[in-house]
């Protein structure tokens, strides 16, 4: 590769230093590099297309999840709160006059554990001119159609989910239909789509106009029928596996992106100085604000929670001896004592690292401009300690 460079000579002595344009586009390069990681950070290949927010709104449903469990930083509240760590929401596809429903699910990885599906059906308020009539119940059933020419039978369809609803009542119905999920996901030619019926107490099919659910295609966005399914990518699972040191099939100890390289003194230097404050004294060992801004990484228009988060980040000296203010391992310790002992050459002071670390939860757009909520395991420093 050729590269611009420019030539300085003084008293016959030429030096060679890189041009602004090479120095710009090696500037390019680490920062898409960067965010090529930090994606991969979030189990992503490439950013999901930006969006021109004005017309998408994401389900009130999944806002209301995500502030059930995030704080205003995107901060689990309590972990136990959430099934999996995925939850994924889907508009109707088909749009059709009658109560049947097709999703598109090419977006959920075959890798994804289904835990749940649900479908969320918003039934509206009878017409004023049905108010009186003399059923109080109808019987609502969720099929999934096996059969297309023969969905209005019962070899066309299976039975899903079936109950009580109120016929005077207004708001979201909630059906469980996790075999028909499942079996989508394994088989993408399975997937006919779902149909609804409204019968009786008695089994007689029931008018549309007396039980009536909102369709993507005549009422407000709000309140569309959804698809909403509770998965686990595997990621936590992933992150918990230890490969034995030495085996077989994998290199001795971690993969490192670039070689390392011995650190010259002003490096060594440099890093020592991370230890002192501004006024030069040493700092011990304790957790100081890193912010993540979404937007000046250039994510904005995807993600609709939160704006950025505060990682934290760990700083500090652990000088001897280590008090239990700097919350120490039994390991820190001896190599606090024998570093201050001078027994062994080479040994360091302990480190200042995280010692307790939280997860967050993610709210975006995909690329077919679903919401998806995810939460990220080891993402927020919640306390330091010497290591």
């Amino acid at each position: 590769m050729l590269r611009a460079v420019i030539w300085i000579c003084v008293m016959g002595l030429c030096i060679c230093r890189p041009s602004v344009n090479q120095l710009d586009t090696e500037g390019a390069e680490v920062r898409s590099e960067a965010i090529r990681r930090l994606l991969e950070v979030f189990g992503m290949e490439d950013p999901p297309a930006a969006l021109a927010r004005g017309h998408k709104q994401p389900p009130q449903y999944m806002l209301d999840l995500y502030n059930t469990i995030a704080d205003v930083d995107g901060v689990t509240k309590d972990p136990t709160l959430l099934e999996g760590n995925t939850v994924r929401s889907f508009f109707d596809k088909l749009h059709s006059d009658q109560i049947e429903f097709l999703f598109n699910l090419s977006t959920v990885a075959k890798s994804e554990k289904i835990l749940t599906a649900e479908l969320h059906l918003f039934k509206l308020r009878p017409q004023a001119s049905l108010t009186f009539n003399r059923h109080h119940f109808c019987q609502v059933s969720v099929y999934q159609v096996l059969d297309s020419s023969k969905k209005n039978v019962s070899q066309g369809k299976k039975l899903l989910s079936s109950r009580l609803v109120p016929i005077h009542s207004s708001g979201w119905e909630v059906f469980t239909i996790t075999q028909a999920a499942r079996s989508w996901m394994s088989d993408e030619g399975s997937h006919l789509g779902l149909l609804v019926s409204v019968r009786t107490l008695a089994g007689l099919q029931m008018d549309l106009k007396t039980v009536r659910f909102a369709s993507g295609r005549n009422h407000h966005q709000s309140k569309q029928p959804m698809l909403v399914l509770f998965t686990d990518d595997g990621r936590r699972a992933a992150s918990l596996e230890i490969t034995p040191k030495g085996s077989d099939d994998s290199p001795v100890g971690p993969s490192l992106p670039f070689p390392s390289l011995p650190l010259s003194a002003a490096a060594r230097r440099s890093a020592r100085s991370l230890d002192y404050d501004e006024s030069g004294e040493k700092m011990p060992c304790q957790r100081l604000p890193l912010y993540v801004d979404f937007e000046e990484i250039g994510w904005s228009g995807w993600i609709v929670s939160p704006r950025g988060y505060n990682a934290y980040h760990c700083k500090g000296s652990c000088p001897f001896p280590l008090g239990q203010n700097m919350r120490p391992t039994n390991h820190a310790t001896v190599q606090s004592i024998i570093n201050a002992l001078k027994l062994t050459k080479g040994i360091q002071t302990p480190c200042c690292v995280p010692d307790k670390l939280f997860s967050i939860n993610l709210l975006y757009f995909d690329d077919d401009e679903n919401v998806v909520l995810k939460q990220y395991d080891d993402m927020v420093a919640g306390s330091c300690g010497c290591h």
